[in-house]
């Protein structure tokens, strides 16, 4: 039974104990949240992001009560108002009758002493939005419920790619210098080719959708340099990323392979190797017939960097771009973005962000100007996620790879004059999308890659906070 299931709709109390949840806002989709994750008497609750922290689970008692941050806290109003506008505060539970809540059948929460509803401030959806007490309306920012459950794993194991397709939005495109990002895949991760006589090796998995065979590399490059020539397509539908400047990529001069041994690190308890780029290396596929999405086509798209090797040189991309590897208009781009440069000012703090390389503009969020929901990831491991539905949103998320949730950063509409979208297809990694042809520029970045995928279709909160845990699970190190 869900936890706003067992409250009774008419009476004082809760009906029975449950154990502790999450409360959802039916209007904006966050999480009743205790302020900071602070454990101190008088503490705000606001709503933010659903993580899974002990600050967003709640658990009603027979007394009333509807206790946090591990049942050592309960619901009240500040200084014991019963007026509305009282901010909603965790205190010590007492017995008092302000920490006595009650479920109305419309999903709102009730103040017993005051008869006020917990409110979202002013119908607010955004992140920080505070909780209030407030007259009972039957708005959506005062009806609370328990999340639906996440959809089981897919049969024979999980990675990221199943993840998504089991969430509507397959991956098309899916690459990892360390791991399977299919529970099956059992082929190649990324291609070395050895300096003393120019032989190339692929790099594959020690078991299907397992981790990188890093030792196989270590053996073909002992006594020599490596370089990595291409990262292959997990997906199955071809599109491996061959650095610019190899045949592979026609017409391309001003790039060069990364090379293969800059840094080592351990995922899955095994040692592997990252994509570990300087200015002058990038890679790039024409996939717009291989079901890249194109035009104004939903895309969403993921990867996991570090927030310890970074610039401000541009561009650290990994996504959509222009298939004539020109800065061709706005929206011809829709690629993630994560480095140190904020071209227009305003991008809180020193950076790394995670923005969106939409052509003609990086953007923190909706516009050139600040985005207060932005923050920086200076992590050794970051997730950073795009999703745009390719006519009027897109969203911003970025977390710690090694643990925690998902932040969003920006969730809303796409800048002016990029609705819709016009994608063309193509997927770069390193560089901006105006790179690597004679007299081009965009390939002075520096960043390294994990693992990323791009998937057709718009992907829901709920797969990206899949995925997000699947990658928290791999044990990065």
């Amino acid at each position: 039974m869900g936890l706003l299931a067992v409250l009774l709709a008419n009476g004082p109390t809760w009906s029975a104990p449950t154990a502790p949840a999450p409360l959802v806002g039916s209007a904006s989709g966050r999480c009743l949240d205790v302020k900071g994750d602070v454990d101190t008497p008088g503490t705000t609750l606001d709503i933010w992001d659903c993580n899974g922290q002990a600050n967003q689970a709640f658990q009603p008692t027979s007394a009333g009560e509807l206790r946090t941050m591990n049942g050592t806290r309960c619901v009240d109003a500040l200084d014991g108002r019963t007026t509305p506008g009282a901010p909603a505060v965790i205190r010590s539970c007492d017995g008092r009758s302000t920490q006595v809540w009650r479920q109305n059948a419309d999903g709102s929460v009730t103040g017993a002493a005051s008869g006020f509803c917990l409110d979202a401030s002013g119908a607010g959806t955004a992140n920080g939005t505070a909780v209030i007490l407030w007259t009972c309306n039957g708005q959506g920012n005062q009806k609370w419920t328990a999340p639906a459950a996440p959809p089981p794993p897919p049969p024979g194991g999980s990675g990221p790619c199943d993840l998504y397709a089991a969430g509507g939005s397959p991956c098309v495109a899916a690459h990892s210098t360390v791991r399977a990002l299919y529970g099956s895949y059992n082929g190649p991760l990324y291609q070395v080719r050895r300096s003393s006589d120019s032989a190339t090796r692929d790099i594959g998995v020690l078991a299907p959708g397992g981790f990188a065979d890093a030792a196989a590399q270590d053996a073909f490059c002992a006594g020599t340099s490596c370089v990595i020539t291409v990262v292959r397509d997990q997906s199955g539908h071809g599109n491996d990323l061959w650095y610019q400047g190899s045949a592979q990529v026609p017409g391309s001069s001003q790039s060069s392979p990364a090379k293969a041994t800059a840094e080592s690190l351990t995922v899955g308890g095994t040692k592997a190797y990252s994509l570990y780029i300087n200015p002058g290396n990038s890679y790039w596929r024409d996939g717009h017939l291989t079901g890249v999405p194109t035009g104004a086509a939903p895309e969403g798209a993921y990867m996991v960097t570090s927030g310890t090797h970074v610039n401000n040189g541009c561009c650290f991309d990994y996504g959509n771009s222009e298939t004539t590897r020109k800065a061709d208009a706005a929206g011809a781009m829709d690629a993630i973005n994560f480095g140190t440069e904020c071209w227009f000012g305003g991008c809180q703090g020193s950076g790394p962000w995670v923005q969106a390389d939409l052509e003609w503009g990086l953007y923190p969020g909706g516009s050139q100007s600040w985005n207060p929901g932005q923050r920086a990831f200076t992590g050794r491991f970051v997730t950073a996620m795009l999703k745009n539905n390719g006519t009027s949103r897109f969203a911003l998320k970025g977390g710690d790879a090694q643990s925690g949730g998902l932040t969003t950063l920006w969730d809303g509409a796409l800048p002016g004059g990029y609705s819709p979208m016009k994608k063309q297809g193509a997927i770069v990694l390193g560089s901006g999308g105006d790179c690597c042809k004679p007299g081009g520029g965009a390939n002075l970045s520096a960043g390294t890659f994990y693992e990323g995928a791009v998937v057709a279709g718009y992907p829901s909160d709920t797969t990206d906070n899949a995925v997000q845990a699947n990658i928290t699970a791999a044990g990065y190190r």
